[in-house]
């Protein structure tokens, strides 16, 4: 048990020692923002007002009670057939997530004009196996939310500090 003991603890100041760190949300130079400008049942903003949330950062309804407002002016996901049979049934598909915004005060001045960003990922179809392929569709659906809000993420840190 002793043996034990001192291995965990050796290990874990090894650990300490080599600069290991999990991973963290970027530090943000505000407080507080508020989400405009999505559908309300956005998976998206889901996404985003979690990890925010997480990062110790207030997100008030009302945008003049905010420091920063952030401003999605497109939020989609689109589906289409990338390669088809030549009897016309669907073997590959494409699926993409676009997200458009920008980051201002409350007062109108502009702390990051408005940015695009597109992922777009590729996905076999089979009908025999319409289910499972729903549910791929979902996971990569999901994936590609939760990359687009770390990219968010680090931008919003990117933004340097001013005075309201």
């Amino acid at each position: 048990m002793r043996r034990r003991a001192a291995l965990i603890t050796v290990s874990g100041a090894a650990f300490a020692g080599c600069g290991f760190q999990l991973r963290q949300s970027p530090a943000l130079p505000f407080r507080s923002i508020a989400l405009v400008g999505f559908q309300p049942t956005s998976p998206l903003r889901g996404v985003l007002r979690s990890e925010l949330e997480r990062a110790g950062v207030t997100l008030p309804e009302q945008p003049g009670q905010a420091e920063a407002v952030f401003d999605a002016l497109a939020d989609a996901r689109e589906k289409t057939v990338a390669a088809s049979t030549a009897a016309g049934q669907v073997r590959e598909l494409q699926l993409r997530v676009r997200l458009r915004f920008r980051v201002a005060t409350p007062a109108g001045k502009l702390l990051l004009p408005a940015s695009d960003l597109l992922l777009t990922r590729d996905m076999s179809y089979s009908e025999t196996a319409a289910l499972a392929k729903q549910q791929e569709e979902a996971l990569l659906y999901r994936a590609m939310d939760e990359d687009i809000v770390a990219q968010v993420l680090r931008r919003l840190a990117a933004i340097a500090p001013w005075k309201s």
